[in-house]
């Protein structure tokens, strides 16, 4: 019988009849075998971590661009200057790419002093009637779960900015005035 190395053990020869040298060959065989699975499952779990963190997590980027499309389509402010929802489409920004689906989602994810985490999304809509550009921005303050909108406007060109969601306009409107007033960006108390 032949010798039996790590390349050309396929295991037909049971292992009580095998040398130390042998019986070494197919251990390491074996090992490389197992951790090239490993391997393999780490890169699949890693893979979909990532898959789930970018797009199906309901606090992705994805998520919230998705969102914010489906409020566009339905606001009859938006749809006075964009045109008809169902025809309304979203896309990031513009690439050297050939392809037209490459056009990826400007957004950031940034975490100042105290913990706070901005997300900050722009994209572009485009209708029959005519184009705009989105901006979003979002804060998830220190323990808690979900962000907050600061700011989610359509500007069109030529017409006046939409306001889909104004966090400063809204408190002074609820009655924040009344506690203090907001001097160089500062709310003094």
């Amino acid at each position: 019988r032949r010798a039996i190395t790590p390349f050309n053990d396929d295991g037909r020869i049971p292992w009580s009849s095998l040398t130390a040298t042998e019986k070494t060959s197919r251990a390491a065989q074996q090992s490389f075998n197992f951790g090239l699975v490993l391997v393999g499952i780490t890169l699949t779990g890693g893979v979909g971590y990532l898959l789930y963190q970018e797009v199906f997590s309901p606090d992705s980027k994805t998520a919230y661009f998705n969102r914010a499309v489906d409020r566009i389509r339905k606001d009859p402010r938006c749809l006075e200057l964009l045109g008809d929802g169902r025809k309304i489409t979203a896309y990031g920004e513009e690439t050297f790419n050939k392809w037209r689906r490459a056009r990826p989602i400007a957004s950031s994810v940034t975490r100042d002093g105290r913990g706070n985490e901005h997300l900050r999304v722009h994209f572009n809509v485009q209708g029959p009637k005519g184009t705009g550009v989105v901006q979003m921005y979002l804060i998830r303050r220190a323990g808690e779960a979900d962000f907050e909108y600061k700011y989610f406007f359509v500007d069109v060109q030529g017409q006046s900015r939409i306001y889909l969601e104004n966090a400063e306009a809204s408190s002074a409107t609820n009655g924040d005035k009344a506690k203090g007033f907001k001097l160089f960006g500062v709310k003094w108390a």
